[in-house]
């Protein structure tokens, strides 16, 4: 599959992402089918079966459950083939989501997610926004402290996944990548993806296929033909699905149009 800059980052990643909640949690989700969590040999199966599709990018968060330490028990030895993306604000406990934005939680938490991804440094983090998100941008430490780490080395690249238009412009003065929602129910976004391109942030797309409401035939090529989209990232546990989802990305970007293979993480090492 071909691989696309993810802005300024240096980073490149495949156009289809995929998204790791599904292996680490099944309670407060918003899909349409219920279902269980699957073992560790399937976990195993279907994350080395991703990556063997060409698929470059894995999103994860400490609200999806045991998703980190699934992805840095089975991937740490590949873990230089593939960019990882994960948050910090968000917990998932007894049922509930949990916020925190001050600057010792992000610390906190950017540590936990180094230990259980196994690794020295994340090559992504942002910031897991709820609907609030433009509050939390403006009165608490979370995008100066993620600023610091960064600058510390910790992580390679920072940014938002929020909620509403007004908190991802607020960003731009300092993200890296914004993740936003957009699909054929909601181009809320439009506007703002193409700014924040032409200022050589990354665009990633979450939520391409509505929660699973609408076909992956037609959410694929709607959102990743849109101007200024790097990447949107798809969820579920069944790797036929994944295949047919990469052929629809390849289909909507042929080899022709690939940019340069993905570029090898210096510094990277497998705990």
């Amino acid at each position: 599959m071909p691989s696309r800059p993810l802005g300024k980052t240096g980073l490149q990643v495949s156009p289809i992402g995929f998204g790791a909640f599904k292996i680490g949690r099944n309670q407060g989700a918003k899909y349409p089918c219920g279902y269980d969590l699957p073992d560790e040999s399937s976990v195993a199966a279907l994350l080395h079966g991703v990556l063997d599709l060409g698929v470059t990018h894995i999103d994860t968060a400490p609200a999806y459950g045991l998703s980190e330490e699934r992805i840095g028990r089975h991937l740490a030895a590949r873990r230089s083939e593939f960019v990882l993306s994960t948050k910090v604000g968000e917990t998932f406990e007894a049922g509930r989501s949990h916020y925190a934005f001050d600057e010792k939680s992000v610390r906190d938490s950017i540590h936990r997610s180094l230990q259980r991804l196994r690794c020295d440094v994340l090559d992504i983090a942002l910031i897991h926004a709820p609907a609030d998100d433009v509050r939390v941008l403006t009165e608490t430490d979370v995008a100066a402290t993620l600023v610091a780490l960064k600058s510390a080395g910790d992580i390679r690249a920072i940014g938002l996944s929020g909620k509403t238009v007004a908190a991802a412009r607020l960003a731009q003065e300092w993200a890296d990548v914004l993740m936003v929602e957009y699909h054929s129910r909601d181009t809320s976004h439009a506007e703002l993806i193409a700014e924040a391109a032409e200022r050589g942030i990354g665009v990633i797309i979450k939520k391409g296929l509505a929660s699973g409401h609408l076909p992956a035939a037609e959410a694929i090529p709607f959102a990743l033909h849109a101007a200024g989209v790097t990447n949107l990232v798809v969820g579920g546990l069944s790797l036929p699905h994944m295949a047919e989802n990469v052929r629809l990305a390849e289909d909507a970007f042929p080899s022709t149009s690939a940019s340069s293979p993905l570029r090898s993480h210096n510094g990277v090492r497998s705990r």
